[in-house]
């Protein structure tokens, strides 16, 4: 795709989210996420240090506060942060993916629903950088919706993967294991039929 698309397309997924903010949050907020927040949360160290990248709401970055993990909170659209601050009630950084510029700080990085806003070419740097920001035995949570759609829906540019195309992503980062991976329907009642590809991924010394 040629640059100049992609960068009209991704700000066109950040104008989303700053007019349409708060009804998004109102919309995601009662969502149970707890299982899948489980699954991450029981590969981490009590008490460890979580980037919730793309935080939207705050919901998750709040939830994991709640359980006493340290929490980082970044998002892309000024709104989502000041809505993120203040049902956190701590600073949230406004940073865009390809901005991450963190080395071996966190024990977890919680990318749900996020990163699938990137373009398919723009996803092996970004996930470089995640990477790049765990500690070794560090853990990325991260969700696309389950299929092969590529482009604007709904106002947002999205990145759809199936395993196989996640797979064949992560070629060119050696140290990041898929460790999980599971298909569910969206938590949402309204939304239920949509399937969504949820992965665990472990840092792991660099395979040579």
């Amino acid at each position: 795709m040629d640059g100049g698309l992609q960068a009209a397309d991704q700000q066109k997924t950040l104008l989303y989210y700053q007019e349409n903010a708060d009804s998004f949050a109102q919309g995601t907020m009662s969502a149970d996420m707890s299982d899948l927040r489980s699954r991450f949360l029981r590969l981490l160290p009590p008490g460890g240090r979580i980037l919730d990248l793309g935080c939207g709401s705050g919901r998750d970055s709040r939830a994991f506060l709640d359980l006493g993990y340290a929490v980082d909170a970044a998002d892309g659209s000024p709104e989502m942060c000041r809505l993120a601050r203040e049902l956190t009630g701590q600073p949230v950084r406004q940073m865009l993916f390809g901005e991450l510029d963190a080395r071996e700080e966190y024990d977890g990085i919680w990318a749900c629903a996020s990163i699938l806003h990137l373009p398919r070419q723009q996803l092996p740097d970004v996930l470089g950088r995640i990477a790049r920001a765990l500690k070794t035995g560090g853990v990325l949570y991260t969700s696309f919706k389950h299929g092969g759609f590529e482009g604007i829906r709904g106002g947002r540019y999205f990145t759809d993967l199936t395993l196989e195309a996640f797979t064949d992503l992560l070629g060119a980062i050696p140290d990041l294991l898929i460790t999980g991976s599971w298909i569910t329907g969206d938590v949402r009642p309204e939304r239920e039929n949509e399937r969504w590809l949820n992965l665990l991924l472990k840092k792991v010394p660099a395979r040579r």
